[in-house]
């Protein structure tokens, strides 16, 4: 697995995205926002947390115009993997890569915690280190985590088993109590149509040593090196 991983100015988790990915196993290069090509032989592309562009406009709407976002698009058009953390999951919904939009928390506050998440499906490369089901902790710091989209849009996600997470509890249990600033459905993370694409609010890369407080996200950057 060769993994690219994109800095934007204003991104701050491209380090800890790069480690996870090369703890696991995989092969990591180094992509900038002004690049018009990725690097040669990726096969996945990262795009990671933090605040592209300092987050003017809308966050991650500029970014989702840069230069490089173009060989990304060409990327997953040809079935290549992406995916998207926090600021990324912005980026990729700005982008046109994944529908829907990321808007305030619902309480219009800033939330850095730890974090449930059931995971929902684990036939894509995304997931396969998880069980179907399993309630996973990582932890969440973001502003505008709050995922919204239209009725049909949402219908679609649903009906084609294309979310990837729901902020839950402890137990694996989906509630309000457990969302943390109100996204639809409990929606943490979703795929593209064909499931190469995912974008999630919450942060994987920080939680893969005890020493920071847990291992679970680990499984998503063994699955992906495997």
């Amino acid at each position: 697995m060769h993994a690219a991983v994109i800095t934007f100015p204003g991104s701050n988790r491209e380090g800890d995205v790069a480690r996870a990915l090369t703890r696991a196993g995989a092969k990591v290069s180094a992509a900038w926002h002004a690049d018009y090509d990725l690097p040669a032989g990726t096969d996945l592309v990262v795009l990671p947390g933090g605040f592209s562009y300092g987050d003017y406009l809308r966050c991650g709407a500029i970014a989702g115009r840069a230069h490089i976002m173009e060989a990304v698009r060409k990327h997953a058009a040809k079935g290549g993997l992406v995916l998207g953390i926090c600021n990324g999951f912005q980026i990729l919904c700005e982008s046109g890569l994944l529908p829907g939009i990321l808007t305030r928390n619902a309480e219009l506050k800033f939330i850095c915690k730890m974090q449930h998440l059931k995971v929902e499906r684990t036939d894509t490369p995304f997931t396969r280190g998880y069980a179907r089901g399993q309630a996973i902790e990582v932890c969440i710091a973001h502003g505008e985590g709050n995922y919204i989209c239209d009725d049909e849009t949402l219908k679609r996600l649903e009906g084609e088993d294309r979310v990837a997470f729901r902020y839950c509890d402890a137990s694996g249990v989906v509630t309000a109590e457990a969302n943390p600033n109100g996204s639809l459905n409990g929606i943490a993370g979703i795929y593209s149509d064909k499931r190469n694409v995912l974008g999630m609010m919450p942060h994987p890369e920080n939680l893969i040593e005890s020493l920071t407080g847990g291992t679970d996200g680990l499984g998503m950057f063994k699955g992906l090196a495997a």
